[in-house]
């Protein structure tokens, strides 16, 4: 049988077959995918294989094979350096949830995501949440980081879960395709869902006063069937975002703008650091790429781990820009 598993918890997986029939599966044996040592070979939204065997009363399904992948997100671990994670597999687009301080997302790990989803061409829209929330200096940081990304091509979109404002957009945006939102914890992936398709009631907690970080509601991930013809992965909120093998003279071509110059660099190999007549830095110093941008590829180029540089929350109202 043909099935798409719709939930994983590690061990045991939810698979719906091609019948539309609920199936609880297990693997059989270990399984690796095109050299990927992660810490889940089946993830959701993967095409399997599966049998059916029945013990008793009980009736199980055996994954046997997983069917090559149009795409897939994968990120390194945070804490185990070796150790790698699918999200999620055969995605048409994400929606990649931000918000300014409640909790902050910081631009590198946007833009450690966006590069995750370009190498694996997959579409990514920007979603500012709780933009009702927001006072003059948080909605200026939205504009702000709404100019750097529009300017190279991702599409923004502001919402607020709570008050519906640009939920009919979303819901557009996601008919026909298979849409995966993901964020940190706390920026109200589930509430947005549940905003768009009520009937799912996820679980939703409010934000940690003490630390100002959301509180883990989704667990696993899982794919749901919609009202209006979409499916939807709802994800765990990740806390950081460790790119995987990504070869240093290709990282720049995951940065559109950088891509965009190449061809103007002197050298064909140019990584864009200390070069002589590299059009990315002659354009960095020329305000036409973003610092914040240039900083987060020195950051994956460098192997170094994710730092807060250009803090989403922290805006200098005097010069109108953000604080280093």
């Amino acid at each position: 049988m043909t099935g798409i598993v719709y939930k994983s918890t590690g061990s045991w997986y939810q698979v719906k077959s091609e019948e539309g029939e609920f199936h609880q599966c297990r693997m059989k044996g270990k399984f690796r995918i095109k050299d990927i040592k992660s810490t889940n070979p089946v993830a959701v939204g993967d095409k399997v294989i599966f049998d059916l065997e029945k013990k008793g009363d009980e009736e199980t399904g055996v994954i046997k094979k997983i069917l090559d992948r149009e795409n897939f997100i994968v990120r390194k671990s945070v804490n185990l350096s070796k150790q790698t994670h699918i999200i999620a597999a055969n995605i048409d687009q994400v929606f990649l949830l931000i918000t300014i301080n409640n909790p902050p997302t910081f631009a590198a790990f946007i833009d450690r995501f966006l590069v995750a989803s370009r190498a694996y061409r997959i579409d990514t829209i920007l979603v500012f949440n709780k933009i009702d929330s927001y006072k003059i200096e948080a909605r200026a940081a939205v504009l702000y980081l709404k100019d750097i990304y529009e300017a190279i091509g991702y599409r923004c979109i502001e919402v607020s879960a709570t008050q519906h404002k640009n939920l009919d957009t979303i819901k557009e945006i996601m008919t026909g395709k298979i849409s995966m939102f993901v964020g940190h914890s706390g920026v109200g992936k589930s509430t947005l869902v549940n905003a768009i398709e009520p009937t799912l009631n996820l679980k939703t907690k409010e934000i940690s006063d003490q630390h100002n970080q959301g509180k883990h509601t989704t667990t696993f991930a899982e794919m749901f069937d919609l009202s209006f013809d979409a499916k939807i992965i709802d994800t765990p909120g990740i806390k950081g975002f460790g790119v995987v093998d990504i070869d240093k003279y290709e990282l720049g071509d995951y940065f559109p703008e950088f891509f965009a110059l190449k061809q103007d660099c002197k050298f064909n190999n140019c990584i864009h650091t200390k070069e002589p007549n590299c059009a990315v830095k002659e354009a960095l110093e020329e305000g036409e790429v973003s610092w914040s941008r240039y900083k987060s590829y020195l950051q994956i180029l460098n192997g170094e781990e994710e730092t807060a540089h250009f803090r989403t929350d922290i805006w200098n109202e005097e010069d109108n820009q953000y604080k280093d």
